[in-house]
């Protein structure tokens, strides 16, 4: 079902609530998007999947973007939890590192490459029966970057079984993504110590 209030709220435009357009429904799949350029949209995406997992739920959770050479907190935890949930968590990073900035020098047609392929996992996930909750972690900047189009990423979620709930993540969320959302979450930026000029916090941010 699209989400209405969270779409308008997003553009900030004015729609009557019975328009018709709205009113379309995602045919397939329930569909939750943490965005904003605030912290907090892997974590919640996170703490969703271990929600999921305490409900005997099982999960797949892919990253875009990052990669091995980006060592972030759940990288020592997450894996571990594949025995100790009983199989229940799939956890994968398939970026090749942060894109055009901080010294990338890798071809762009690299990373469109590991973004196709990390959507091709996901999808093979989604459709195998073996997983309730799909996490496409910074799936929304690996499509503003345009390492992924509007059609593969759409094409994507057509392709969805109604039993598999689909997280997507990650900053400027596109408004198509939010159309289709049943669930929209804006993270919001209010204040951040890098804006006093302190470097990210291990254990906090990464």
């Amino acid at each position: 079902m699209t989400c209405v209030y969270c779409f308008k709220s997003v553009l900030n435009q004015s729609f009557p609530l019975n328009n018709p357009v709205l009113a379309r429904k995602c045919k397939n799949v329930m569909l939750m998007v943490f965005t904003g350029n605030g912290k907090g949209k892997t974590t919640a995406a996170i703490g969703q999947a271990i929600r999921a997992l305490g409900q005997g739920k099982r999960v797949f959770m892919i990253q875009f973007i990052k990669g091995l050479g980006y060592p972030s907190g759940e990288d020592g935890v997450l894996p571990g939890m594949v025995s100790t949930t009983g199989g229940k968590l799939h956890f994968e990073k398939g970026g090749r590192g942060f894109v055009g900035i901080l010294g990338d020098k890798l071809p762009f047609e690299e990373h469109r490459a590991a973004a196709l392929q990390t959507l091709g996992r996901a999808a093979v996930a989604a459709g195998s029966g073996e997983y309730d909750l799909v996490i496409l972690d910074e799936v929304n900047v690996a499509l503003d970057l345009r390492l992924l189009t509007l059609t593969e990423v759409t094409d994507f979620l057509d392709s969805i079984p109604s039993s598999v709930d689909v997280i997507f993540t990650g900053r400027y969320a596109h408004s198509e993504v939010l159309y289709r959302a049943d669930l929209a979450t804006r993270c919001d930026e209010l204040c951040h110590p890098y804006q006093q000029r302190v470097t990210a916090k291990k254990g906090v941010e990464y």
